[in-house]
C-alpha cells in the first residue's frame, strides 16, 4: 500500500463530505482508516454509507477527549500500512489531484520524510476563501521552521504527508496538550530525514470552523503545551545536522527562540484575560515563574486584552 489516509473521527457533520473527496482520488493505491473516537454521534451510520473496500473503520473503546486528541492520531497510526500517510481532520477534503501530486514528487525525492500540500482554506459551506503562502519544491527541516516563523502564515497536521516507517521510529505525532504545536513539531520531525519536498499546485484544503480543538480548551494546559514545545524546538535546533544556509536559519531561530515564546504566553494569556477577567492578570504574576514568564510579557498580554 502507497498510501494510508488516517482519519482520527469525532463529528458527524462533514464526515460524508471528507470522506467523499479521499474516495475521489485519480491516485488508487490508498486506504481509509476511520477510528472513531468513542464519538456521540452516529459515524459509523456515514461509514456504512460506503461500499470501498479501502475503507476501514474502528471504534476506540473510550473516548480520547481534546487534551488528548493526538493519542487517536497515533491510534490511527497504529492500523496503517501504507508507506506515506495523511492524517487529516474528519471536516477537511482532499483534492482530487493530492495523491498523484505526492507520488510524483516520492519519484523526485525517493529517501524524502515528509511531503507537504500547498492548501486552500473553506469554510463552512466548502467555499473556498483562503489560499495559503506558495513554497518552493524543496527545504530542509531547519529551513522549515524559518519560513514557518517568517513566511508560512497557516500550515496543519492534514496537509502534510509523512513516511510511515520514520514517524513510527520517532514514536509516532509527536503528543502535546490539545494538540497545540503538535502539527508543527511533528512535521518538524519528519523533515530531520532529508528535507520536505512541497506540491507547486493545491491539494488539500482545511474546513475553518467554530468546533476545531484551536479554538477550545483550558488556558492553562495551552500554557503547559507552550513550554513543551519551546523545550523541544531548542533541542531540536541544537541537535540537527546542517547544510547550506542552514547554520544561519538555526543561529536566528535560536535567537529569537525566548522573544517567540514569550510572545506566544503573552497572546494566550490576553486571550485569558479578556474572555474571563482582566483581574486575573494578578494571578498569572503569582505563576509567573512556573511559564518564566517576564514582566514584559504580562504588561503585553494586559495590553493586548483590551484589543
Amino acid at each position: 500500500m502507497k498510501f494510508s489516509i488516517l482519519l482520527p473521527a469525532y463529528k458527524q457533520k462533514y464526515l460524508y463530505e471528507c470522506i467523499e473527496s479521499c474516495l475521489a482520488q485519480t491516485y488508487s493505491d490508498f486506504e481509509i482508516i476511520i477510528v472513531d473516537d468513542a464519538s456521540p454521534e452516529d459515524l459509523k451510520a456515514v461509514v456504512g454509507q460506503f461500499s470501498d473496500i479501502r475503507i476501514r473503520y474502528y471504534r476506540n473503546e473510550k473516548n480520547s477527549g481534546a487534551l488528548h486528541v493526538v493519542d487517536n492520531w497515533n491510534i490511527c497510526l497504529g492500523y496503517a500500512t501504507g508507506e506515506y500517510v495523511i492524517c487529516m481532520g474528519d471536516d477537511d477534503k482532499l483534492l482530487p489531484n493530492c495523491l498523484e501530486e505526492y507520488s510524483k514528487l516520492i519519484k523526485r525525492y525517493p529517501n524524502i520524510g515528509l511531503l507537504h500540500g500547498w492548501t486552500e482554506i473553506i469554510n463552512e459551506n466548502s467555499q473556498v476563501v483562503k489560499l495559503t503562502n506558495h513554497r518552493c519544491e524543496y527545504e530542509s527541516a531547519i529551513s522549515l521552521m524559518w519560513h514557518r516563523k517568517h513566511a508560512y502564515e497557516l500550515q496543519f497536521i492534514g496537509d502534510f504527508c509523512f513516511q510511515r516507517k520514520w514517524l513510527q521510529e520517532n514514536k509516532g505525532f509527536y503528543n502535546l496538550p490539545l494538540a497545540w504545536g503538535s502539527d508543527d513539531i511533528s512535521a518538524y520531525i519528519g523533515a530531520s530525514k532529508n528535507g520536505v519536498a512541497n506540491t507547486q499546485v493545491p491539494v488539500f484544503q482545511y474546513r475553518v470552523n467554530s468546533q476545531t480543538i484551536s479554538n477550545t480548551g483550558n488556558i492553562a494546559e495551552k500554557m503547559e503545551a507552550l513550554v513543551l514545545e519551546n523545550n523541544w524546538k531548542e533541542e531540536f535546533l541544537t541537535s540537527q545536522k546542517l547544510t547550506g544556509n542552514d547554520d544561519l536559519y538555526r543561529n536566528e531561530l535560536l535567537g529569537e527562540l525566548p522573544r517567540v515564546y514569550q510572545k506566544k504566553c503573552g497572546l494566550t494569556i490576553a486571550l485569558d484575560l479578556k474572555c474571563k477577567s482582566r483581574f486575573r492578570i494578578i494571578n498569572w504574576w503569582k505563576k509567573r515563574n512556573n511559564y518564566n514568564l517576564q514582566n514584559s510579557t504580562l504588561i503585553y498580554a494586559f495590553m493586548q486584552s483590551f484589543k
